[in-house]
């Protein structure tokens, strides 16, 4: 159940320009504030909205929109929070029926809501009445609504036009000068592209101001040598900032030849942006003064702040809609020559280039200085690639402006071809990746996997949970088609690769070496980074030994000798990437003075030789050479040259990874039958309403947790519950399978592994074993159980694993791998984000090693694959609908070629509130 604006939950969010307003549920202390909205319209628009002039239809209106509020109407306002105008009114009531009270809130009813929209006059045209209707939707969906009704004036276009802008299906029907528009709710891809794409636009709106100001102002520019505003405006001054500069100094006149001002206040105008490098103690009050001024967005460079300070700040940035990088960061960078922007403390000026870059700080409370160093080394590394960056934001502790913002600024600015982030988290995973799996299709966005670490993660003792801790974060960002490097070293080397050369079509790889020993080392570092190095068919190896020197071999490594020439080597290089054989070509040289062929012969035989670009991806590796990797300029483009070979393999092996993400297509997410969501929500909430202690660690007891499963058609194990020993006999009897033989599992709040408590009896056959195995767990765990779970005995099977847990970084995770009781001995599984589409489930069915057991490898038939699959997709619905899902444990999963089914489950749930991914909200 998503959770919608109350009246002391109030959100922000951004208009189509950029502007911050508020949203919130409307009180019955806003009447006078609602009718004021009303009184100010034109007499036009108050027609367009009551199909009338009277101004007693506002007065009903402002009454009826802030009396006490009844589950069947919701009202949102949106506010400019400084002025405390209201500039907007979404609302809805529900649909009164003929049939009893309570059939409107049954699970299954389709349920409908009238809509009404007015928005203040002088705010039309700025996005205000759509997403006020996005909340409305998102607090609809969450109250059982399954669809809005609106009745508008056939000539009120603009209403017309927003209804049918939402994304959502609008069916109209017109009768006479009226038009009945009825909208669905169903959710579908089209909303959220749409909501995505408004966003977006919006976005970038506010972070105009941020990354291309027209005026700068630092306050905290020291006079002193040394200080860092000091050095932030020098960087100003010195790159050549295009815009009006101004310092602020309580006793400086002027600090650089730049005019300085006694305070913020003083300013002869309200800048774009305001850098503050002031102690952290002074940020809060510094920054109500810009907001008071009218600035548009803040860049903090000072750290320090407490838990208090830092919400102040950031109040401040809502309440005055500034945008906000840091606090506690390097500073930020945009190279464009209209702007020329270096608002950072680096010692040398970002290059100008197309790479944008972005950073988190490296811990809390750490001093600027330290937290730039990673940021630094970034800039430095991009420069001496010659790739440099379109712009550079050192994120700090991102207490608003995220990796998430600067990917749709990347995605529009014109320039970015190359995205670089250095995450350690994510404040809306779901939107993060929705937004990096439509940016990385059409740039590479490559990241440093800076959370590889349990620290933070409290793991249950669970399979599930036990699982996740040896998950690679790899595979979650290789979901979204992000590639993830371990070090930054890592991830310039593979930067150069993609700035410079076409995708590999493939991992297979031709190396080439004049040097023996190099190319052992290569081929190993090509093996260990998942390359082919294939052995050539016979004609390639004739064609290439009548190419090369005497005593050349042309296996694959060609070994071409230490006497081959510039010209030879070239016309080897350009054979192998003109063949069909191989996808890339690594040249491994040693430099030597044999013959007439010197180490810089050879490096210009990979750069100047060819006339025409070769359409192969070509590397080199220069043993020996200063730094770890360089970009080589070549006749057409350039040649990355790295001093490892293990650096070359890995960036060959992340391209070829991208190649094989942009074939697949973007997936869907599908639509599943027999799920009733409200149900499952009510489940949840009666559960967590009678165990507020969270009682046995918050695991569902069989029954609970057979009722949710049920409420996603998860197919289980017929069970049923047993107190005494008679009704377990009883039991028995009734759900025994075709063989006879039933199944008793002993139950007791917090018991998590039966098989390692021995409270689990198999193969029982008769009443006198059924009571036997009563017996046995009376006078073992009497003290503890509280029933006992009797089923059939399962058929013969493969045994899976499927998980869900709710990761502190990605949200809710789907596992699934080999299952039993061998699952955390071999940890053979796989995780995706949820919700899983298509291809994921495709991609986590194949991941596991023992993939090839559910094709039918070993003799036998394959398994039901789509009874596999849809279980993997409503065990993905399950985890994406409730928030309060901290972990799901289904082991065994039993697969057989003609089904599936889940044999024991386990469901941990928490008190917490949902968050709809998709609404759009500075958080």
């Amino acid at each position: 159940m998503t959770e919608s604006p109350r009246a002391d939950t109030p959100v922000h969010a951004l208009l189509t320009d950029g502007t911050t307003v508020r949203i919130r549920s409307a009180r019955t202390a806003d009447r006078d504030a609602v009718l004021r909205l009303y009184e100010g319209m034109s007499a036009e628009n108050l027609r367009l909205r009551f199909f009338g002039i009277s101004r007693s239809s506002a007065r009903m209106a402002a009454d009826r929109l802030c009396r006490p509020h009844a589950l069947a109407y919701r009202a949102l306002l949106a506010e400019t929070e400084v002025e405390g105008h209201l500039i907007g009114i979404a609302e809805y009531e529900r649909a009164t029926t003929t049939a009893t009270p309570e059939r409107d809130t049954a699970p299954g009813f389709e349920a409908t809501a009238e809509i009404a929209l007015a928005v203040a006059d002088a705010w039309h045209h700025r996005g205000i009445g759509t997403l006020l209707l996005e909340h409305l939707v998102s607090a609809a969906r969450a109250d059982g609504i399954a669809a809005f009704t609106a009745d508008a004036l056939a000539e009120n276009r603009e209403v017309l036009k927003v209804f049918a802008g939402l994304g959502l299906p609008t069916a109209r029907r017109f009768e006479g000068r009226e038009v009945r528009c009825t909208i669905p709710l169903d959710q579908c891809e089209d909303y959220f592209s749409a909501v995505e794409a408004r966003g977006r636009t919006a976005d970038v709106a506010s972070l105009t101001p941020l990354l291309r100001p027209g005026s700068v102002a630092v306050a905290g520019a020291g006079r002193k040598p040394g200080s860092v505003g000091r050095a932030i405006l020098r960087n100003l001054c010195s790159g050549g900032f295009t815009g009006r500069l101004y310092a602020v100094h309580p006793q400086g006149a002027s600090i650089l030849g730049v005019r300085a001002y006694p305070s913020v206040a003083a300013l002869p105008q309200a800048p774009d942006l305001v850098v503050l490098a002031v102690p952290g103690a002074e940020v809060p009050g510094v920054a109500e003064d810009c907001g008071k001024l009218g600035a548009h967005a803040l860049l903090v460079i000072s750290a320090g702040l407490d838990a208090r300070q830092g919400q102040v700040l950031l109040s401040a940035c809502r309440r005055h809609g500034m945008r906000l990088v840091g606090p506690h960061c390097l500073g930020i960078a945009n190279t464009e020559q209209s702007v020329r922007l270096d608002a950072t403390f680096a010692a040398a000026h970002p290059r100008p280039g197309t790479a944008g870059a972005a950073r988190p700080a490296s811990s809390r409370g750490r001093r600027p200085v330290q937290s730039g160093e990673v940021g630094i080394a970034l800039l430095g590394g991009l420069a001496r690639l010659g790739v440099g960056v379109s712009s550079f934001v050192s994120l700090g502790d991102k207490y608003d402006v995220s990796g998430n913002d600067l990917l749709q600024w990347w995605d529009t600015d014109g320039r970015t071809d190359l995205a670089l982030l250095h995450l350690e988290s994510f404040g809306n995973p779901h939107a993060f990746s929705h937004t990096a799996r439509r940016v990385t299709r059409r740039m590479p966005i490559l990241t440093v996997d800076a959370g590889r670490t349990e620290t933070g993660r409290r793991a249950a003792a669970s399979h599930t949970a036990a699982a996740a801790r040896t998950m690679s974060r790899q595979a979650l960002f290789a979901q979204a088609g992000i590639t993830a490097t371990r070090t930054i070293p890592e991830l310039l080397s593979t930067a150069a690769l993609l700035h410079s050369q076409p995708l590999p079509s493939g991992i297979r790889v031709a190396i080439v070496t004049n040097a023996g020993g190099a190319g052992v080392l290569t081929a190993d570092a090509c093996a260990a980074a998942g390359l082919a190095v294939p052995a050539f068919e016979t004609e390639l190896v004739d064609d290439l030994l009548d190419l090369l020197p005497q005593g050349a071999v042309a296996t694959n490594p060609v070994h071409t000798t230490a006497s081959v020439t510039e010209e030879q080597l070239s016309v080897c290089v350009d054979l192998l990437t003109a063949t069909g054989a191989v996808d890339a070509v690594l040249v491994a040289l040693v430099p030597t003075a044999v013959a007439a062929a010197t180490g810089d012969d050879l490096v210009r035989s990979l750069t100047h030789a060819p006339c025409r670009r070769r359409s192969r991806t070509v590397a080199a590796v220069l043993p020996g050479q200063p730094p770890h990797v360089r970009l080589l300029p070549a006749a057409e483009g350039q040649v990355p040259a790295y001093a490892d070979p293990q650096d070359a393999a890995r960036a060959l092996a992340h391209a070829a990874a991208r190649t094989t993400w942009l074939a697949l297509p973007p997936g869907t997410v599908p639509t599943l039958s027999g799920v009733d969501t409200p149900r499952a929500h009510a489940v949840v909430d009666a559960w967590l309403e009678g165990h507020p202690d969270g009682a046995a660690g918050g695991w569902l007891d069989p029954r609970t947790c057979a009722e949710l499963l049920d409420c996603y058609g998860i197919p289980q194990l017929p069970w049923a519950w047993a107190r005494t020993e008679d009704e377990a006999v009883r039991a028995a009897v009734r759900i025994k399978g075709s063989d006879g033989l039933v199944v008793l599992k002993a139950y007791w709040p917090g018991l998590l592994h039966k098989s390692q408590e021995h409270a689990i009896h198999l193969d029982l056959r008769g009443d006198a074993q059924v009571r036997a195995a009563y017996r046995d767990f009376q006078v073992r765990f009497g003290h503890l159980m509280t029933g006992m779970v009797v089923q059939p005995l399962a058929r013969r099977g493969i045994e899976l694993f499927a998980g869900v847990v709710q990761d502190q970084v990605f949200g809710p995770l789907v596992l699934f791998g080999l299952g039993g009781t061998a699952t955390e001995v071999l940890a053979d599984q796989a995780a995706r984000l949820a919700p899983l589409t298509d291809h994921d489930v495709h991609g986590l069915i194949t991941a596991p090693r023992c993939a090839p057991l559910l094709f039918g490898r070993c003799g036998t038939g394959p398994v039901d694959l789509e009874g596999l699959e849809q279980l993997l997709h409503r065990v993905s619905c399950m985890a994406s609908d409730l928030p309060q899902l901290a972990e799901a444990d289904f082991n065994p999963v039993l697969a057989w070629p003609g089904g599936v089914t889940a044999v024991d489950v386990r469901v941990r749930l928490r008190p917490r509130q949902a968050e709809d991914p998709y609404l759009r909200r500075l958080r």
